[in-house]
């Protein structure tokens, strides 16, 4: 049977039309490896050792095109900022400005009602993908359909994406791996999930000139994350600005810091911004943090729309129908990774999560892919990611032995590594997968260094 062509942020993928279910949800595989997000400084910082060689991982990801990531980069660094290593999430806040943008010129108000048309500005009508061409489609009364940097952005009635390409990618010997060699899965949300658009059901009137702030991490545990992620969002207002704006007006744009969950940055920040009348906030990336801020940011009638927030308890949130992501629910990439687990012939597996939603979130979804599939989760241990040492965690998981060993961890996920390295259980002694809260170079670097 033919393969079939897949669509995804104007790149062609190849999909098998052999599909396996997991739980819910149905994955197919794809049949292209090709360049993703990394640029060539990235992979070439070498380090001794090699004790992640062989560790895999899964993080939302499309064949960046080199012209979006070449403009991107010109402009980030045209600002006095470092070339980007990584693009995790770049894209994502990239289509996050878009679609406020663009929603607020169809709703021709910057005000809380630009939410309603969120939706509709990201699927059904005539495809774009630059902004002043869908600004030309909406001005002749037509309906657009944006097809963003990080992929179609279909979105659902709930304000989060029913499908989603997964690049798996793995360590090499110097503790680093290299976008180009990334795989694809594509994972589609099941029609059971397709819901109808949320109500907005807070009025904020809008003065005429869409103000973005933004809640990404500057500080704390995601920080690595921080630079794609502003540099998305910037980006896009320079390119808006330079297609005339939005509304007649250029954006303006606020910066915030969200920190982690151990300490009050995000509430902080996010009094400021609504201090300064934003009409949307970028951000948080850590799912945990935007649900310690969500109540506050969608009370005020302020869009909320996170590039990066995964868990699935966003999903059925009650936002006052204000809250939206590009990122998809972590029950696609929980499919994802049992798919990648099982199909790698591991028979008993045992999880490692962070103690919060997101961690909390991930780990079920993966466990309950896995035990669809027929594989045995033989422990899972929910651990405090502010703990010192992870010894007794370790140890645990020796003791039970499983096959393989599934880490959902942020940044300690390296000093967990460096533990299970020292116990003999390291992935050159175990298959051992990651996924988007560390699958980044920055782990490898972090290891390296003894962080």
């Amino acid at each position: 049977m033919a393969p079939v062509t897949r669509l995804l942020g104007g790149e062609k993928y190849m999909k098998k039309t052999t599909k396996r279910r997991f739980g819910a949800l149905v994955v197919g595989l794809s049949l292209v490896a090709a360049a993703c997000g990394g640029s060539s400084d990235s992979d070439s910082t070498a380090t001794p050792g090699g004790e992640l060689e062989g560790m895999k991982g899964t993080m939302p990801l499309v064949n960046l095109s080199a012209e979006f990531k070449d403009g991107l980069n010109a402009f980030w660094t045209a600002a006095g900022n470092t070339a980007l290593e990584d693009y995790s999430y770049a894209a994502e806040s990239f289509d996050s400005v878009m679609l406020v943008a663009l929603a607020a010129e169809a709703a021709k108000t910057d005000g809380s009602a630009l939410a309603a048309q969120i939706q509709a500005v990201s699927a059904g009508g005539e495809a774009c993908s630059d902004f002043a061409a869908c600004v030309a489609i909406i001005a002749a009364g037509g309906d657009v359909n944006y097809e963003g940097a990080s992929g179609p952005q279909d979105m659902n009635g709930n304000g989060e994406p029913i499908n989603a390409s997964y690049g798996v990618l793995t360590f090499g010997a110097d503790n680093r791996f290299k976008y180009e060699d990334a795989s694809y899965v594509l994972a589609d949300a099941p029609e059971s999930d397709i819901v109808p658009n949320a109500e907005v059901t807070v009025e904020r009137k809008g003065d005429g000139v869409l103000k973005i702030g933004s809640l990404l991490p500057e500080t704390g545990s995601l920080a690595f994350l921080g630079p794609p992620e502003f540099a998305g969002v910037e980006y896009a207002i320079s390119l808006i600005n330079a297609a005339g704006g939005v509304l007649g007006n250029p954006v303006e744009y606020v910066q915030g810091d969200s920190g982690d969950t151990s300490t009050d940055t995000a509430s902080t920040t996010v009094d400021r911004l609504l201090g300064e009348n934003v009409d949307a906030i970028i951000g948080a990336a850590s799912s945990s943090v935007s649900l310690t801020v969500i109540d506050k940011i969608t009370a005020a009638g302020v869009v909320q729309f996170s590039p990066a927030n995964t868990s699935d308890k966003l999903s059925t949130y009650a936002d006052n129908g204000l809250y939206f992501r590009t990122a998809p629910a972590d029950k696609l990439q929980g499919a994802v990774l049992a798919n990648l687990i099982a199909g790698d012939g591991a028979a008993t597996v045992y999880i490692m999560a962070l103690d919060d939603a997101y961690g909390t979130g991930l780990a079920d979804a993966i466990e309950a892919n896995l035990t669809a599939a027929g594989v045995k989760v033989v422990g899972k241990k929910i651990y405090d990611p502010k703990a010192t040492t992870f010894d007794a965690e370790v140890g645990e998981i020796k003791t039970a032995n499983p096959d393989a060993i599934m880490l959902v961890t942020f940044d300690e996920g390296s000093r967990i590594l460096r533990t299970m390295v020292e116990q003999g259980i390291g992935p050159k002694d175990k298959k051992v997968y990651g996924c988007d809260g560390n699958m980044g170079n920055a782990l490898g670097e972090n290891f390296d260094s003894g962080k």
